[in-house]
């Protein structure tokens, strides 16, 4: 079950990406290095031209026998996309965007799941694209209650096999957790970087002041700022809880440096520090795997409730496949993944009603 592909019996045969900025054009490059014939689409010809110049495409699209299709444009154009995608071709279809709530609420079709890479670069546009982009880096899936498993594990299979670690979760929590890791985090490097360049009118030495930790906070302030009235609008209410949060937590701050409460200040420095030596830096594969096979009735929705459970209890799903059974409407879920891990998961999914048996790959 090393190879995500073929552990699922999905051979790499034709893709479409709609959007080749970035995002699109790695997702683009990545498949043509797995042996993908990939069709894409974009606003601008100059773009496509540069795509099918470096070889990151094989075409211009539509491609109506595409497998899967990619829609990588702005959020708030994704819903039209991905309805122009499921219309044109029998796939199924995807997207890349940064909010999930507002496109999963938009686009009700059982072909369709959502997805966001947690990946960028510091280049720009199709220039930047990279078949590597993907590697170790986290993808979230944000499957509906209603999505049938084998749409879902097609996207999941595909997405794993770009190199991505696939993480799952409905996608209002994808939304008010990105807020706080991301786009919170992105307006306040914003925020540093304009005051910094207020200041800098009265002192002009300033700017060349800023050491290594003023650019490492403000590195994401130099993104391509076009994208983000779509992402604000489209996750407005997350974002202003965390910015409340942020403000609380500041004026917190404020109110222990003004009064001199050292201690205080030392004991929030030291919890962030720790915090910040302890975030998680990839999955790795352990040396000690066991494989779960779950029993699930052949209805839509079994194969997503079962990896955001494992989302939920942090357990890392290493592979995934779904087989039918011979006893009626059943199928058998497979999936591998630490043995340190088995009880929990176990215990979670006999809570939730699964029967799984378990077998160790030593």
């Amino acid at each position: 079950m090393s190879d995500p592909l073929s552990a699922t019996g999905i051979t790499p045969t034709r893709a479409w990406v709609i959007g080749c900025g970035l995002i699109g054009g790695s997702v683009a490059a990545a498949l043509v290095e797995r042996g993908w014939h990939v069709s894409v689409n974009d606003s601008d010809e100059t773009t496509l031209n540069r795509a099918l110049g470096r070889g990151i495409a094989h075409a211009i699209g539509p491609d109506v026998d595409a497998t899967i299709v990619f829609c990588a444009g702005p959020v708030g154009v994704i819903p039209d996309l991905a309805r122009q995608a499921l219309s044109a071709c029998g796939g199924v279809v995807t997207d890349v965007g940064s909010t999930k709530r507002a496109v999963v609420d938009a686009v009700v079709d059982d072909r369709f799941v959502g997805g966001h890479p947690m990946t960028g670069s510091e280049q720009d546009g199709i220039e930047g694209a990279d078949p590597n982009l993907f590697r170790n880096a986290t993808w979230v899936l944000t499957p509906r209650p209603d999505t049938e498993a084998s749409v879902f594990a097609t996207v999941r299979t595909v997405v794993r096999s770009l190199g991505a670690e696939v993480l799952t979760m409905p996608a209002d929590v994808h939304d008010r957790m990105v807020a706080q890791v991301s786009h919170v985090p992105h307006l306040t490097a914003a925020a540093l970087m304009t005051l910094a360049d207020e200041s800098s009118v009265e002192h002009r030495a300033l700017l060349r002041l800023a050491a290594g930790g003023f650019r490492d906070m403000t590195r994401i302030s130099a993104g391509r700022p076009s994208i983000w009235p779509d992402i604000i609008a489209s996750n407005a209410e997350s974002i202003g809880v965390g910015l409340e949060r942020l403000i609380t937590q500041l004026r917190s701050i404020r109110g222990a440096v003004a009064d001199g409460r050292a201690d205080e200040l030392l004991e929030l420095l030291e919890r962030a520090r720790s915090a910040r030596i302890n975030l998680p830096t990839g999955i790795t594969m352990s040396d000690d795997l066991v494989e779960f096979a779950i029993p699930i009735p052949d209805r839509p929705g079994e194969i997503a409730a079962i990896a955001t459970l494992a989302t939920e209890l942090d357990v890392n799903i290493h592979d995934l496949e779904l087989t039918h059974s011979g006893e009626g409407r059943k199928g058998v879920m497979i999936l591998l993944t630490d043995a340190e891990a088995k009880d929990l998961l176990v215990g979670g999914l006999i809570a939730k009603g699964y029967r799984p048996t378990v077998r160790s790959l030593e």
